[in-house]
Order: C-alpha cells, then structure tokens, then sequence
C-alpha cells in the first residue's frame, strides 16, 4: 500500500482491503469493548488507542495478516495460546485467512492496559 496520511481510524480501515478492513473492524470493536475509554487515534500511520494519553494498543493490516503491538515479553508469557500464531520484535501477526479471535483481542488489550497503568505507577 502507498504511504498515505490517515485522517481517522475510519480512513485507515477504509484503505484497507476487504479482506484486511472487515478482519480490523472486527479487531476495533474487540479493543473498543476491552478499552471503552481509550482515545482512538492514528499514531505512526496505524490504529492506536491511548489512556491517559499513554499508547497502549497498535494495530495495523498487511496483505496476509494483521498485527497487534507492542507484545512485551510479558504478554507472551501471559498468553500461551499465543504461539500458534506468529510473534516478534514486540508483534503479534493474526492470519487473515482465520477467523479474528475477538475474546483474545480483548484479553491481550485488558493486559496491556494493566502494563501501562504498572509503567505509570514505576
């Protein structure tokens, strides 16, 4: 996809294919249930949801997947079912071809959320 200057999470969506746009719908709404008050934002050209102005969630789409960021050490350790699907360098990829496991996205947000709110308190 070419660099473009996303306005809204709208547009990000929007942009993407529709195979990509309706899996990260699906991936918004999980992250809009778990974080109801989280400002939702673009942030380095990708969804990002921030409380208290801190970012705590990144997702992005690419042609076969999409990801959810930052996957600390701790999130993996937390969530053994994340290694079947594919983790690096603070990624998680979600194949596109499977269904979104929206309760994970949940789960994996809630964490998140709770490392953020660690990092403020340190």
């Amino acid at each position: 996809m070419a660099t473009t200057a996303f306005s809204s999470v709208d547009a990000y969506i929007a942009a993407q294919p529709d195979s990509a746009g309706a899996a990260l719908g699906l991936v918004r709404q999980a992250v809009r249930r778990a974080l109801p008050d989280a400002q939702e934002s673009i942030s380095y050209q990708i969804p990002t949801y921030k409380l208290n102005g801190r970012a705590v969630l990144y997702f992005a789409g690419w042609k076969k997947h999409f990801s959810l960021y930052p996957a600390s050490e701790a999130l993996l350790g937390a969530f053994p079912e994340l290694s079947r699907y594919g983790t690096s360098k603070g990624t998680i990829r979600f194949p596109l071809a499977e269904p979104v496991p929206e309760d994970l996205i949940e789960r994996l947000a809630r964490f998140r959320a709770e490392e953020a709110r660690g990092a403020e308190i340190t």
